[in-house]
């Protein structure tokens, strides 16, 4: 019994082979699939089993990540506060892709990455004082002893402020909670691919 109408096309005629005799259409098709490959590999940079650095193409693709939902990470530190980056100025370290909105600001990042990036790896500093990496606000921030801690909510924020030790404990949790994150070493400054 059939609980839906058969595909009309799956009962196409059978395929006949080269002596007339009928030929599976699984046969027909490896064998269709043989000659591409034969083909493909007779053309120059497309032979199968190659490596690709031999062919001069990247072994992998790497995504690199857009950094404080593109806010400019030297702007949180200016008067005024945190602005828009732009796709204009990008520069990428450490795996993650970082606007700024002006081409100084940029040229201020890539002389002292550290100094602006957000502490903590850019997560929520209340979260790694319980020893888990938690999404941070990019808004929601606060600049403590001359360095950026983001926090996922005002109330966490508020917390910090209050007590500015914490930011000390949460830098000391860090190492050890880092390990938790999946992401490349810190490479040098460089323009962001386009």
């Amino acid at each position: 019994m059939w609980l839906t109408r058969p595909d009309p096309a799956a009962r196409a005629l059978p395929a006949f082979g080269r002596s007339g005799a009928i030929v599976p259409k699984a046969a027909l098709t490896l064998a269709r699939a043989a000659g591409l490959s034969a083909a493909l590999a007779a053309l120059p940079g497309l032979a199968p089993g190659r490596a690709a650095a031999e062919e001069g193409l990247p072994a992998r693709t790497r995504i690199e990540l857009l950094t404080l939902n593109g806010f400019d990470p030297v702007s949180y530190f200016l008067e005024g506060g945190p602005q828009a980056g732009l796709a204009r100025f990008e520069l990428s370290w450490g795996g993650q892709v970082w606007r700024f909105s002006s081409g100084a600001n940029r040229a201020a990042f890539r002389d002292d990455p550290p100094a602006y990036a957000p502490r903590l790896g850019g997560y929520d500093a209340a979260g790694i004082l319980e020893g888990r990496l938690v999404d941070a606000d990019p808004l929601v921030f606060a600049v403590i002893g001359e360095r950026l801690y983001l926090f996922r909510d005002a109330g966490r924020r508020a917390r910090f402020l209050a007590e500015p030790d914490l930011a000390r404990q949460a830098e000391a949790a860090w190492p050890a909670v880092s390990r938790l994150q999946d992401v490349p070493p810190d490479a040098p400054p460089t323009d962001a691919p386009r």
